[in-house]
């Protein structure tokens, strides 16, 4: 199992992107492979939040895609029928206090920490992400969809 960081799904869904390939390309080899590939709830509200805010945003670094909101929700429920959802468990909040305490965790990586306690709550050692850096903290195997 490796959890999908959410930058890898805003790439396969925006064409003009120079990741597309490459984050469509491992999505592809890693199913082909019989790997499975998850999704967690967080996952859907951090594509919403990046899919349906407007190209040009502020501030600068924040662009979104200006999809629609029904254009959004056929990515949601596709990415529902491609990759395995699985629901947040009762521990995550509790998890993800914890690691936010321990590794003095603020602003915008709080986030990233959610998805990592999200990982520990299902024993998932493995993060497909273009974005290493954000992870290195943690101790989790981060993969790169380039090398894949």
């Amino acid at each position: 199992m490796i959890l999908l960081d959410t930058n890898l799904l805003v790439r396969v869904t925006n064409a003009t992107d120079p990741h597309c390939d490459v984050a469509r390309s491992a999505i592809h080899r890693m199913t082909g492979g019989g790997e499975r590939l998850i999704i967690v709830p967080q996952n859907l509200y951090e594509f919403w939040a990046v899919a349906t805010r407007r190209p040009g945003a502020q501030p600068a670094g924040q662009n979104g895609l200006g999809m629609t909101c029904e254009q959004a929700s056929q990515w949601l429920a596709f990415f529902q029928r491609r990759f395995m959802l699985l629901p947040d468990r009762n521990d995550l909040s509790a998890r993800w206090h914890g690691l936010v305490k321990q590794l003095d965790i603020r602003g915008f990586r709080s986030h990233d920490a959610r998805l990592v306690a999200a990982m520990e709550s299902y024993g998932i050692a493995r993060l497909l992400t273009f974005n290493s850096e954000d992870f290195k903290r943690f101790a989790i195997t981060v993969v790169d969809p380039a090398a894949i």
